[in-house]
């Protein structure tokens, strides 16, 4: 009789944590993947502002730039609303979080870029292009360091202009300029170069902005609070885009107000 061969019984005991590695690393049939299903309510938020996004850039091609800029304000309340829906609603998940900073990639970023470019830094040749690829980048680098940063920092502060206001900061101006009936010239273009620069500049920033997260829903409040909200609905219904323009212009400066106040944003752990 010769010898044992390799795959004797002594050498499977012997090979037995190598085999199973490599089953591991077996692909898996079609049919014995596991299957897991997502909730339905925070992702058809995030979904319908992923959709008022790519409707900003499809209005902006067609030269439709107010009503781009309302996209995008839209989206910007359906982004507010799907991550708190899944908190107050138990129903967060990593596909959510994951979905959730690809929508926000095209609302926030790909979307005003393009808005901003088509509206009035077209005319501006390369100077045009790179500011729109400026705020295109710094929306990327901004989301990509908030998903990695959100555990270590202070929660009641952000760490640089949060996307969504850059997007209501560049696409404000649009609506407002639209909405005063003021015609695009030269000077307009240069300050929608300055607006969408400073924006994708102080996206990836180190300004601290105030994240409202201190904010709990869930408790009562006083009855002053409610007419508080109201007439803030009452004054904002009197010139929609001004008033809202002027409240994202003040939350865009913020940081730097704070900042030279002494506030920074801490790493907590």
């Amino acid at each position: 009789m010769g010898e044992r061969g390799e795959f004797d019984d002594a050498g499977l005991a012997e090979r037995g944590g190598e085999l199973s590695d490599e089953r591991a690393l077996r692909p898996r049939p079609f049919g014995a993947l596991r299957r897991r299903g997502i909730y339905l309510i925070p992702n058809l938020l995030t979904t319908a502002a992923l959709f008022a996004g790519f409707f900003a850039i499809v209005q902006a091609m067609n030269g439709r730039f107010e009503v781009a800029a309302i996209a995008i304000y839209i989206a910007m309340v359906l982004d507010g609303l799907d991550g708190r829906v899944a908190r107050l609603t138990h129903t967060q998940s990593e596909f959510g979080a994951e979905y959730d900073s690809l929508a926000d990639m095209v609302s926030f970023g790909v979307a005003p870029a393009l808005v901003m470019y088509e509206w009035a830094m077209k005319d501006l040749g390369k100077l045009g292009w790179i500011a729109a690829f400026v705020y295109c980048a710094g929306a990327a680098l901004r989301l990509a360091r908030f998903n990695t940063n959100i555990d270590i920092v202070d929660r009641r502060y952000f760490q640089g202009l949060p996307s969504p206001m850059a997007a209501a900061f560049v696409a404000g101006l649009v609506w407002v300029i639209a909405d005063v009936g003021i015609q695009r010239a030269d000077w307009i273009s240069w300050i929608a170069w300055a607006c969408t620069m400073y924006a994708g500049i102080t996206m990836v920033s180190n300004m601290p902005f105030y994240s409202f997260k201190e904010i709990n829903l869930k408790k009562s409040v006083p009855f002053w609070v409610i007419l508080t909200a109201v007439a803030a609905i009452a004054v904002v219904s009197i010139r929609p885009a001004v008033v809202l323009f002027l409240l994202v212009f003040a939350y865009g400066v913020s940081g730097y107000v704070l900042y030279a106040l002494g506030t920074r944003v801490r790493v907590v752990a």
